[in-house]
């Protein structure tokens, strides 16, 4: 069968084997209203009565399953299982990553790979070289940890350079926003590829693949139009309270790079704002500690990701799973594994070797499990909502439904994280919570398209940030913009994200 083909759930279905279904608590027009109104519930009690996600996630599911006519005590089973399950797969390497991100901070490997490549380059690569960092500092750091480290970067290179903020602060959020959407070890791909049963080193494969034209086109080349729409450029006002917001709440100035902007552009030179960016290298070091080597901290970041990868490519390459070569890389290959053994590269390397003691490098690794509980909670708590979906029968009704109208699974996938992600301003829950519903379909494709799957998901997860997204704010505070200008800037990049990433991920699915 070509691979056309397998990308459409009605294609394959007569050669799949069916699947022994789970017995349906009522018909399929109820369970369809079942699921409508326990994801609006989810969408209304994160958005309207501001409650936690993970208390939303847990009343919609008893909500769905009241309205599926589920038994109260199958609602509850269902939720804990999901629930247990996803904290055992997901919640793990969740917390290995943030030890891993914690510990490249407050070593100063972040700094250290920042300062060597911003430094490296002249003005004209600076949007190419910010999103490559952030695309590097993107692999084991969340988000909102990304934009905190790279803000005060991006407001400082475009002072010293005269460039605007757009120009580099697109690219760098670009890359940041493409890797936690599309690239495990974060939590969306990894929940989805576990909820969906995909292969995580295919699934990586294609992310990272998929990942890097989708930062350029999101990145570098918008960022050129948005400059045109939000013409900014950093002022005195705008380094002072650099973290802390702009010039007022709602909204303050960031300078409008008129008669400052022309002055320093002027003035300064090419020569001199070259010269100010190999001074970004020359950072002070805390006493009694030792500055890491930006090749230590560049491996501490890629090495889960290296050996995810070695594990894929020895997979394809060797045939014989029982081969000792095979049987090492499936072991080093093991998230978990890979994760873990990042971990203490970085506590070895980058914290006893930045001249950190046992102790303060242990109580670094210790705090940065506090800031990613409530993340786990409500990951966990989607994989019960996901959990209730499955058993109430819903994810069949949808499956059969997508069969009988030749309904591509790919743009289901895409379109309801969509749905999701406008509603509730999360990219994790989105992503989880389609996951769930499309999860069924997952038995009619074929292993690289189920990895495609996870991709389409997550590229929908990223789709039009807008005032219900805590990173809308973030973004908003922290270059000092208005609601409007946000939205001109930062709303589209991560549209675009979406856009031309499930873009890439249906032209993968023609030759894959």
């Amino acid at each position: 069968m070509g691979p056309v083909s397998m990308a459409w759930v009605g294609a394959t279905a007569s050669a799949t084997t069916p699947m022994a279904d789970p017995p349906k608590y009522a018909g399929d027009a109820q369970l369809l209203v079942a699921c409508i109104v326990g994801i609006l519930a989810v969408v209304v009690l994160i958005t309207v009565v501001k409650l936690h996600p993970f208390l939303s996630l847990m009343l919609g599911s008893a909500v769905l399953g009241a309205i599926a006519t589920m038994p109260p005590g199958a609602i509850v089973t269902s939720f804990t299982n999901g629930f247990g399950s996803t904290t055992g797969s997901v919640g793990l390497l969740i917390a290995l990553g943030a030890m891993i991100g914690k510990m490249l901070e407050d070593s100063g490997g972040a700094s250290k790979i920042v300062s060597t490549m911003v430094g490296s380059v002249g003005r004209g690569g600076l949007p190419w070289i910010m999103a490559l960092i952030a695309a590097i500092l993107g692999l084991p750091l969340f988000f909102e940890v990304g934009v905190v480290l790279l803000v005060p970067v991006v407001i400082l290179v475009a002072s010293r350079t005269g460039l605007s903020l757009m120009k580099v602060g697109i690219p760098a959020l670009a890359g940041l926003s493409v890797l936690h959407g599309l690239v495990p070890p974060h939590p969306g791909p990894l929940t989805a590829i576990g909820l969906l049963k995909a292969d995580l080193g295919r699934t990586l494969i294609f992310g990272i693949i998929i990942a890097i034209p989708t930062v350029i086109i999101a990145g570098p080349l918008l960022a050129q139009l948005v400059d045109r729409w939000v013409p900014r450029h950093p002022d005195f006002a705008t380094l002072v309270t650099a973290g802390a917001g702009g010039r007022d709440g709602l909204g303050g100035r960031a300078g409008t790079g008129t008669e400052d902007t022309e002055t320093t552009e002027g003035s300064e030179g090419s020569e001199g704002s070259e010269q100010r960016l190999r001074d970004l290298e020359d950072e002070p070091v805390e006493p009694g500690r030792r500055g890491i080597r930006f090749g230590t901290a560049i491996i501490a970041i890629t090495l889960p990701v290296l050996l995810m990868l070695a594990d894929a490519i020895t997979k394809i390459v060797v045939s014989n799973q029982n081969a000792a070569s095979r049987q090492v890389f499936d072991l080093l290959g093991t998230p978990t594994v890979a994760l873990l053994i990042a971990v203490l590269f970085c506590y070895f390397f980058l914290g006893l070797g930045s001249g950190m003691s046992r102790e303060r490098a242990s109580n670094t690794l210790g705090a940065s499990l506090p800031a990613v509980a409530g993340i786990i909670l409500i990951v966990s708590a989607g994989g019960g909502f996901k959990q209730t979906l499955v058993d109430a029968g819903v994810g069949n009704v949808i499956r059969d439904w997508a069969t009988g109208v030749q309904f591509s699974a790919l743009l289901l996938g895409w379109l309801v994280a969509v749905l999701i992600r406008l509603g509730t301003g999360s990219a994790t829950v989105a992503t989880i919570t389609a996951a769930g519903i499309v999860g069924p379909l997952g038995s009619t494709l074929s292993t690289n398209h189920l990895a495609l799957l996870v991709l389409a998901v997550g590229c929908g997860s990223l789709f039009f940030s807008h005032v219900n997204d805590a990173g809308f704010w973030l973004v908003k505070e922290y270059f000092g913009l208005s609601v409007w200008e946000t939205i001109k800037s930062w709303s589209v990049m991560e549209t675009v994200i979406s856009v031309v990433g499930f873009g890439f991920v249906l032209i993968a699915s023609v030759f894959f």
